[in-house]
């Protein structure tokens, strides 16, 4: 099985990608870097291709042409970056174009082309998005693009789902809650690691390896009758 999947240079992306090449999949994956995060994997292609430049995205619908098309697509790529509501108008939409390209432009075009390539090829194809607890609970204000950015995101899939199931084409969201990563070192040494927990009901946050045992199992067309739904994996801290 070929998969595409964005943002594999660490944290979620790269416990995803790792596991799916240990599962024996080729995956094609892509970072802001040219450094492939899997040097010594015959099966792994790295493309180096910034989700916020345009016209680097563009250069990623050649993946859909040829002779080995993905069959699932995995948007996992993302940003996160505070814009409070006192800043000058100008600055917050800057970061509002930009968190809504990386986020959910990027994401929705890529699976555009993805599912023009499957219904043509006749493929029953896959769509994977990472969204987040904040597509649905919300986030704070200073991250409010984000939360809604990932709440588009969530939108959109159940609008996939909805409308190409009948190709045989599954769509799923799942929404990770804190995980340990990168990002969530970062948050720790700026509010201290009380702020990641004092909601959870367990006593730790998410290991990125959840996330991916949950995307194999999506990937691999486990669960085609779960199409549209989204796995919440947030250590208890919001409830659907």
């Amino acid at each position: 099985m070929h998969i595409l999947i964005t943002g594999t240079s660490r944290g979620i992306g790269h416990s995803i990608c790792e596991l799916l090449l240990e599962k024996g999949h080729s995956v094609t994956g892509t970072s802001r870097s040219s450094n492939t995060p899997f040097p010594n994997n015959q099966h792994y292609t790295h493309l180096k291709c910034d989700l916020a430049i345009e016209e680097e995205v563009e250069n990623l619908k050649g993946v859909f042409h040829g002779e080995n098309i993905p069959e699932v697509l995995i948007n996992n790529a993302g940003m996160f970056e505070e814009a409070q509501f006192d800043i000058s108008d100008e600055d917050w939409l800057e970061n509002w174009d930009k968190t809504l390209q990386v986020n959910l432009r990027s994401a929705a075009l890529l699976s555009k082309w993805a599912l023009n390539t499957w219904t043509k090829a006749d493929i029953e194809g896959r769509l994977i998005n990472i969204s987040s607890r904040a597509g649905y609970r919300g986030d704070t204000g200073e991250y409010a693009s984000y939360a809604a950015s990932k709440g588009g995101m969530v939108a959109f899939t159940k609008s996939i789902a909805r409308s190409f199931g009948k190709h045989g084409i599954t769509a799923y969201t799942i929404a990770p809650g804190f995980v340990d990563t990168d990002m969530a070192q970062g948050s720790i040494e700026v509010y201290g690691s009380d702020y990641l927990t004092k909601d959870l009901a367990l006593d730790s946050i998410a290991p990125p390896g959840q996330i991916a045992e949950i995307t194999l199992l999506l990937a691999e067309g486990k669960l085609t009758h779960a199409t549209g739904q989204t796995f919440h994996v947030n250590s208890g801290s919001y409830l659907i």
